[in-house]
């Protein structure tokens, strides 16, 4: 039995094993950086080791520490948990020779599957269909290689995952550079710059099987997930079962997953990801030797623990009949919130969560709450948020509401785009493959709702606030004038919009840049404003932090900065200023100060949260100043570089 167990990870998995753990009386360690000292993973563990530094390669990468860790505080299991070292076979076989119990499988079948080349030469061999590819080494011809193939291709790191180091190539021209850029982001991300290359299949469903095995021989499947809604080639909406799959297709992935796994002798969860192409066909993409980011919905519809299942198996009991004999009931949904501006990009954002909350009858797991900082230094998921219902429709309803009613301040998330997909009529349908959100538009399917009465209830509770705190004349009531005259003015900025807003109370109206809100007040407090607009009464929550008023109504959310009445002149950044889009480390610097630019030109590349982002000439001209140099880390808003005509 595992009398200690040490979760090497951090955020919502390492609170999830954590809670799965105490269920069934096992003590936990959890281990930590710096940037992670507060975070309640690490509060909800019975103990915690600090891991010195902040990058990944400094702290959860690192095997040796996390090894000492155990053996400092007695702990005689290590879970770990998704992503850093879940699927390193050193990691796994320094456990084994430390008698210390890795929660997976064997070295044996990470060795197997953690390159993603040999895998799939494995797996031809087992009789499961594969896609063509090649792994790239210093004595590759590029170009021979990638024309045997064919284009359109996809750079993909051979090892690892999670979108990261994965590049698609459309014609020769973009290959060498791309090969470049996904070798550095695999090695920042995985420590391992190797990446292959293999046949992109345009616009497929990306269906993945959960697959179990026990000590004792026993492999079964437990049916399958569906994950085509990606962006930057990651997951952000999941789903069980898949609405692609009948009976007779799921019996074949199910056996297709199981011989993967038996090829190996497979012990413990993982999953045999497949692209499904329109006509029903299907080809091996990799085995991910861990347990996956979305196996709550395989949860959900199973009824199963697969954490419970992970440790039973790992402690040599074999497979219950709860999960030999498991049936489908129902479905389930998952969406990954992220920190992350979607407008932008997908940008990563940083800051500090004012507030967290959301309710409904749905399954949250998080890696923050009220109060976290979402750092630059990791993925900037912040929770998935899980619903199950009877049908798919009853589960999408119920996802898209607890999401849209959700209250979340203080950090740029991904939310609006999230519940724009959930009620978008070809998602509805069950019509999703991996280029959906290329046929759909992010921005548009993420837009904000009209920012009007969101600036209005801003107002009113800006002035409600200001006469509860007002020194004197406490019995006036709000927006009292002696005189009558000009309306009452005030000014917000939403992202790069500013919103001019100006009212007179008694008798109320209301104009936001200069257009009248048909609108009349019912109510007004610091925090909450009750508006009839159009004839409909509606209610907005407003909470003020770091100069933001942050409104939620039922006709959604918006994030309003209050702008100075009298701003500092000197704040604004010189004319053809390039300021970096969010935190990061400076990777490279491509140009030289007194070089010739152009448009769209790459000038500084930066890396956050494990993924590169560069920075280009806005403009045709000169590289009059730079800033900064490699190695450098920046805030966002801090001059990077100016560009002059």
């Amino acid at each position: 039995m595992i009398e200690k167990l040490l979760v090497a990870n951090r955020g919502e998995i390492a609170a999830r094993v954590v809670r799965t753990a105490h269920r069934l009386g096992i003590p936990t360690v959890a281990v930590f950086s710096d940037p992670d000292a507060d975070a309640p993973f690490v509060a909800l563990a019975d103990e915690a080791v600090r891991l010195p530094g902040a990058a990944p390669a400094d702290t959860y990468l690192r095997g040796d520490l996390i090894i000492e860790a155990a053996r400092r505080t007695g702990a005689d299991a290590v879970h770990p948990g998704y992503g850093f070292l879940s699927e390193n076979e050193r990691f796994a076989r320094d456990c084994r020779g430390s008698d210390i119990t890795f929660v997976g499988p064997t070295p044996d079948a990470i060795a197997a599957m953690g390159s993603k080349t040999e895998a799939k030469a494995l797996m031809a061999a087992a009789g499961v269909p594969v896609l063509p590819g090649a792994t790239l080494t210093a004595g590759t011809d590029l170009a021979a290689t990638a024309a045997r193939i064919g284009y359109p291709l996809l750079v993909k790191a051979a090892f690892g995952g999670g979108g990261r180091g994965m590049r698609v190539v459309r014609s020769a021209d973009e290959l060498a550079d791309a090969v470049e850029g996904a070798r550095r982001e695999a090695a920042a991300a995985f420590g391992d710059g190797t990446v292959f290359l293999e046949r992109y299949v345009v616009d497929p469903r990306h269906v993945e099987v959960q697959i179990v095995g026990d000590a004792h021989g026993t492999v079964v499947h437990l049916f399958e997930r569906e994950c085509s809604i990606q962006r930057r080639y990651q997951k952000i909406v999941e789903e069980a079962p898949s609405p692609a799959v009948d009976d007779a297709l799921r019996a074949e992935l199910g056996a297709a997953a199981v011989a993967a796994a038996k090829a190996i002798g497979y012990v413990g969860a993982g999953t045999v990801e497949f692209v499904l192409a329109q006509d029903g066909t299907f080809g091996f993409l990799e085995v991910n030797t861990r347990l996956q980011v979305e196996h709550p919905v395989t949860e959900l519809i199973t009824g199963l623990d697969l954490v419970e299942v992970q440790l039973r198996v790992a402690e040599g009991a074999p497979l219950p009949p709860s999960v030999t004999g498991a049936r489908i009931d129902g479905h389930a949904i998952e969406a990954r919130l992220y920190a992350e501006d979607v407008t932008a990009g997908f940008l990563p954002a940083t800051g500090t969560l004012h507030t967290f909350h959301i309710e409904g009858d749905i399954r949250v797991d998080a890696g923050v709450v009220g109060g976290s900082v979402v750092s630059p230094h990791y993925d900037p998921m912040l929770a998935k948020v899980i619903a199950h219902g009877t049908t798919r429709s009853d589960a999408v309803r119920t996802l898209a509401r607890a999401l849209a009613t959700a209250r979340i301040h203080g950090v740029t998330t991904n939310r609006d785009l999230l519940v724009g997909i959930l009620r978008e009529a070809e998602f509805q349908a069950g019509k999703t493959d991996t280029g959906y959100l290329t046929r759909h538009d992010p921005a548009r399917l993420g837009a904000a709702p009209e920012p009007g009465p969101f600036a209005v209830a801003a107002a009113l509770a800006t002035q409600a606030r200001n006469r509860a705190e007002a020194p004197v004349l406490g019995s006036l009531p709000s927006g009292f004038r002696n005189v009558g005259g000009l309306p009452q003015r005030i000014a917000f900025t939403r992202g790069e919009q500013e919103l001019d807003v100006r009212y007179r109370m008694r008798p109320f109206s209301a104009t936001v840049n200069g257009e009248p809100l048909d609108a009349q007040l019912v109510s007004a407090t610091p925090d909450e404003v009750v508006l009839e607009i159009g004839g409909i009464r509606r209610r907005y929550a407003v909470h003020r932090a770091g100069g933001v008023s942050y409104v939620d109504g039922p006709d959604g959310s918006a994030a309003l900065a209050g702008v100075p009445r009298f701003p500092d002149p000197n704040a604004a950044a010189a004319p053809g200023s390039l300021l970096a889009p969010m935190p990061g480390g400076v990777v490279r610097v491509l140009a030289e100060v007194g070089a010739a630019v152009t448009h769209g030109q790459p000038l500084v590349v930066l890396e956050a949260m494990k993924m590169e982002h560069t920075v280009v000439a806005p403009v045709d001209g000169v590289l009059a100043e730079l800033a900064v140099r490699a190695g450098d880390q920046v805030d966002t808003g801090q001059v990077l570089a100016v560009v002059t005509d």
